[in-house]
């Protein structure tokens, strides 16, 4: 008991000591201008020499901070400003700063090129980086398109949501060549295996730095930085304290071109708060809203699966026409080709159903030679085939019977088309759907940050992050993609010192209702007039339309033959904007892709990271003579997408990725 009530008293002295000690705090405060401009600089360091005590100016560039006694020399830095000191021995007095500002050039702080903080002057490879400053002057609408204003990057837009970053490479829609990372994680859709923009991530308001790595990278950011890496950093609520908004509204197609002018909306807000010197939060949104642009290249091309090229033609001038941006007429047939499948599936049937007895297409040959072989038989001639005297009556009774006679007529079209050349070498193709039928261009994306820093000590902090993305918008690849009701999450805990950090992430992706739009344009065709009847019904119409008007002394153009074929089967086409159409639509996109006419495609997707990272060099203080950095990373991705994007119909594939990377940098 008596050494209860001892150490109760040795602990109520201590918190005695500690109050008074508290009590006896000085608060210093204070103003920071620019010497130059005398505007207030925000997110300024200010340290206390010799510690890690110290805060960050607010947005006012105002400052306070409590230290234990008086004198203390202050540190004041921030980049673009010359570090200055000041030392300060009366709290009475604001203290008052001119910053004077950095001229010479490189001396920005980056860490792209090495994973550890360095002047950009002293990199060991060309870094751009975009600071807070640069950003707001630059002539872009979003932060991330300012990126395609920097040496040597190349921004691909596909649409108003969805842009691809390239460096030493051609530009492409979909780079899975480079990296990009927000706060540290990859930012690629797992099921996707590319970065996909600015749909999830950071806010403009949000956005600190951005650095660019042109060139290889894979060894410090792993095996997708073949490229490059682009590094997208965001404020620390610690650093930059406030609430802040953001309105951009603009008119879009004022020219009139594709459509009448359309609203366009970006809104956006960040709000952080420090609670104490230990516990801060921020959290974020941003609203964007716009009609986009459509894609409306009419062009005609030539393709053979994935490579195309435009050819001239269109429509009218060419029966096997296929628009860069219409989709459905991908579906085409030689009509050659055609005919002797049907004409060789008849064929076949009538040799099973006689016991090999009845070769039909050697007979025809046969009665064709006999009455003369006519370019263009009359229907008498070819009625005349049944009774043909040189056929035994065995023959002749078979071939009347009603299980012979009927697929014979139904190939004669086709046999006919052959001997005759009637088809000249041709071949057709469906008639397809602009895409602006088949896509949704309204675009919105709504993206939603937030984030709680938590300092264990002065040296070292931790902080839990979570980024939320959704909308719709428009993507190219090996086929046009409409991304409907899309959403994305990141997650992200951290553990950060300035020797060394621990992170883990995941990547949770889901497609929501996103469908190919060159499958829907296809099966909407399919779903009025399949294909199995479509091509046989338009070549029999052509060959029969072209004989029996030879016949009447009429010689029909094949632009004009064609163009009666084409009428002849799309009596029932579903036009656009009608309930019918709309109906088909709807089905089809509800539909998986591995689905009979189906276009939707399934992505729940996820992607789990951790790495880590130990400057060894300032942990066993001999960094004054060599600098080692070492690291460990991990990666899982779990691809499912039940079948309908990888083979996966029966289990979720995991693909785990380790890497490893020990760096050593010496002065000279």
């Amino acid at each position: 008991m008596r050494k209860s009530y001892s150490f109760l008293a040795a602990w109520l002295v201590t918190c005695l000591f500690a109050i008074n000690a508290n009590a006896q705090s000085v608060t210093v405060s204070g103003t920071v201008k620019n010497g130059s401009t005398k505007e207030n600089v925000p997110a300024v360091s200010i340290r206390v020499k010799g510690t890690d005590q110290g805060t960050y100016t607010n947005s006012d560039g105002i400052f306070t901070l409590k230290v234990a006694k008086l004198p203390v020399v202050l540190v004041f830095t921030s980049i673009g400003f010359e570090d200055q000191e000041l030392t300060v021995s009366d709290a009475s007095k604001p203290v008052n700063i001119d910053f004077k500002v950095n001229t010479t050039m490189g001396q920005d702080v980056v860490v792209a090129a090495s994973r550890s903080a360095q002047r950009s002057l002293d990199a060991p490879v060309t870094v751009e980086r975009l600071n807070r400053a640069k950003l707001l002057a630059s002539a872009a609408p979003t932060a991330y398109e300012a990126i395609g204003n920097e040496k040597g990057v190349d921004v691909h837009t596909a649409s108003l949501t969805f842009r691809t970053v390239t460096t030493r490479g051609f530009v492409s829609s979909g780079n899975t060549r480079l990296n990009q990372l927000i706060d540290g994680m990859d930012n690629q859709a797992p099921g996707l295996n590319f970065s996909v923009s600015s749909i999830v991530g950071l806010s403009d308001l949000d956005v600190d730095n951005i650095e660019i790595l042109a060139g290889a990278s894979s060894a410090l950011y792993g095996s997708g930085g073949m490229n490059g890496t682009v590094l997208i950093n965001s404020k620390n609520p610690f650093k930059y304290e406030g609430f802040s908004f953001n309105i951009k509204q603009g008119m879009m197609h004022v020219d009139h071109k594709q459509r009448t002018a359309a609203p366009y909306y970006n809104w956006s807000f960040r709000w952080a708060k420090a609670i104490s010197t230990k516990l801060a939060f921020k959290i974020g949104a941003e609203l964007l809203k716009g009609s986009d642009w459509e894609a409306e290249d009419y062009r005609n091309k030539q393709q053979v699966g994935v490579l195309s090229q435009v050819v001239g033609g269109n429509r009218r001038s060419d029966p096997n026409f296929n628009g860069i941006n219409i989709y459905g007429d991908e579906t085409s047939a030689d009509m050659n080709g055609f005919s002797f499948y049907l004409q060789d599936k008849t064929r076949r049937g009538i040799l099973a159903a006689s016991g090999g007895a009845i070769d039909v297409v050697n007979l025809l040959n046969i009665y064709m030679g006999a009455i003369g072989n006519p370019v263009y038989p009359t229907n008498a001639q070819l009625a005349g085939f049944y009774t043909f005297a040189g056929f035994p009556a065995l023959l002749q009774a078979t071939l009347q019977s009603p299980q012979i006679s009927t697929p014979v007529n139904t190939m004669l079209p086709f046999y006919l088309g052959l001997k005759n050349n009637y088809f000249n070498k041709a071949s057709i193709s469906r008639t397809g759907y602009n895409e602006q039928d088949l896509v949704d261009y309204n675009t919105l994306n709504v993206k939603v940050t937030g984030a709680v820093h938590y300092k264990i000590s002065d040296r070292i902090e931790a902080s839990i992050s979570s980024y939320f993305g959704t909308g719709t918008t428009v993507y190219t690849g090996a086929e046009r993609y409409s991304l409907r009701n899309f959403k994305m999450a990141q997650h992200k805990a951290e553990v950060k010192a300035k020797h060394w950090m621990v992170r883990g992430y995941t990547t949770q992706e889901n497609a929501g209702d996103s469908y190919i739009g060159g499958a829907l344009g296809a099966f909407i065709n399919e779903s009025y007039n399949p294909s199995s009847n479509w091509f046989p019904t338009y070549i029999a119409t052509f060959s029969q339309t072209r004989r029996l008007n030879a016949n009447a002394g009429n010689i029909l153009s094949d632009d004009s033959l064609h163009r009666l074929s084409r009428t002849a089967v799309e009596g029932g086409r579903l036009v656009p904007g009608t309930v019918a159409f709309n109906a088909a639509a709807n089905k089809i996109k509800s539909t998986p892709v591995n689905k009979p006419f189906g276009a939707k495609f399934l992505d729940k997707s996820d992607l789990y990271a951790a790495e880590t990272q130990f400057n060894v060099s300032d942990i066993a203080h001999f960094s004054d003579k060599v600098e080692i950095i070492a690291g460990l990373s991990w990666k899982q991705w779990a691809m499912n997408s039940q079948g309908t994007i990888f083979s996966d119909t029966t289990q979720v594939i995991r693909v785990n990725e380790y890497g490893g990377y020990l760096q050593l940098k010496k002065k000279c």
